[in-house]
C-alpha cells in the first residue's frame, strides 16, 4: 500500500493545509518512494524580469485544483506510485555559484536514494545543478528540453553561469548524452544568424516551433521517442515554450508558442521513456494574476507523475 498520497478533495477542502503540491504529505525524511516534490526558488540567473524565486509556492498553491484520475492517459497515479513533498532546496540569493553548490548538495541524497525527483523551478539556470546531482547517480543522460530557447549561450556579461548558458555548461561537464538529446519549440529573435547552429554544433538536435507546426505534433512526439530510445532520461521543461497568451507569467516571453493543449499532448507523449528526473521553470507569478501560468505549471507536473505511475504500472504487469 503506498504510504504518501494527496489528501481527498472530496473529504478535505482545498482551501485548507499546508500548501504542498496537490497536497501530497511534506516531510523532508527521505523514505523509499518512488517521487519527490522539490522546490528550487532561485532566480539569480535571470537576465531580464524577476521573480521566478516565487514560483514553487504559486504552483504548489494551485496544485489543489488537481485530482487523483488522469482520464487521458487512463490512470490513477496513486494506486500505483507514492511522493511526498519534500519543501525547497537550499539557496543563496545573488549569489549563483554558491547556490549551485547548496542545490547539488542537497540533491544527491534524494537521487542516490533513489527517488526520481520533479523539481519546481526557479529560473533555469538551477537545472545545471540538477544535473551534476543526476550525473553522480545515473552518469551522463539524455535530455528532453522544451523551451523557446536553447540555453546554450556561452556567457552573458563576461560570466558563465545564467539561464541562458546551463546546456552550455551541461554539455562540457559531460553531463548529457548530447547524441540523445534533444530541444523542442525553439523560436523567437535570436542574436546572430547562426545562432540556432549553437545547439546543433554541441550535439542536440533541435526541432524549432515551425518545424513542429509543419510536422504535426504525433510526428514529432515519435521523433523525440525515437532520441531518447532506452536510455535514462531528464525532462527540463521552461514554462515559455508555451504562447505568453497562455502563459503569460514567465521572465523572457516568446510570441507564436504552443497552446496548454499542446504542452500537455507532448508530454503525455512520452510515456515509456526511463525518467530519471524532471523539471519545471520560469513561473513569475508576479506577472501571473490571474495564475494560468502556475495551473498549467501544475498540470504539467501532474502529467510527470502520470507517466512514473504507467512506467510502474507496466513493470507490474511484465
Amino acid at each position: 500500500m503506498n504510504k504518501y498520497k494527496p489528501a481527498d478533495p472530496i473529504k478535505s477542502p482545498r482551501f485548507s493545509g499546508i500548501k504542498t503540491f496537490m497536497r501530497l504529505p511534506y516531510t523532508q525524511t527521505i523514505e523509499k518512494v518512488d517521487f519527490a516534490i522539490i522546490g528550487v526558488p532561485s532566480d539569480a540567473g535571470a537576465s531580464f524580469r524577476t521573480g521566478q524565486r516565487e514560483g514553487p509556492a504559486a504552483i504548489r498553491k494551485v496544485s489543489a485544483l488537481l485530482r487523483h484520475h488522469n482520464p487521458v492517459l487512463e490512470i490513477s497515479p496513486f494506486e500505483y506510485i507514492s511522493g511526498f513533498d519534500y519543501g525547497d532546496l537550499p539557496v543563496v540569493p545573488g549569489y549563483i555559484e554558491e547556490g549551485y553548490k547548496r542545490i547539488e548538495e542537497g540533491l544527491i541524497p534524494i537521487v542516490e536514494s533513489g527517488i526520481i525527483p520533479i523539481l519546481l523551478g526557479g529560473d533555469h539556470a538551477i537545472t545545471l545543478p540538477e544535473l551534476r546531482a543526476i550525473n553522480g547517480k545515473h552518469g551522463p543522460v539524455s535530455l528532453i528540453h522544451f523551451d523557446s530557447h536553447s540555453d546554450t549561450v556561452d556567457e552573458y556579461f563576461g560570466k558563465p553561469y545564467n539561464h541562458g548558458t546551463p546546456f552550455k555548461r551541461a554539455v562540457e561537464e559531460n553531463l548529457l548524452l548530447v547524441e540523445n538529446s534533444i530541444q523542442v519549440g525553439l523560436r523567437g529573435s535570436i542574436y546572430s544568424g547562426d545562432h540556432l547552429e549553437i545547439p546543433k554544433r554541441l550535439g542536440f538536435d533541435v526541432i524549432t516551433s515551425s518545424e513542429i507546426r509543419e510536422t504535426g505534433l504525433k510526428e514529432v512526439t515519435q521523433h523525440i521517442r525515437n532520441r531518447a530510445g532506452e536510455t535514462k532520461v531528464f525532462v527540463s521543461f521552461d514554462i515559455d515554450f508555451v504562447d505568453p497568451a497562455y502563459a503569460p507569467g514567465t521572465g523572457t516571453p516568446e510570441i507564436g508558442g504552443f497552446t496548454s493543449g499542446d504542452a500537455l499532448e507532448l508530454v503525455r507523449g512520452l510515456k515509456g521513456l526511463n525518467f530519471v528526473g524532471f523539471d519545471l521553470v520560469e513561473v513569475l507569478p508576479a506577472l501571473d494574476p490571474s495564475e494560468i501560468t502556475s495551473l498549467l505549471a501544475s498540470n504539467i507536473v501532474y502529467e510527470f507523475i502520470s507517466l512514473l505511475a504507467l512506467n510502474k504500472k507496466n513493470k507490474l504487469k511484465n
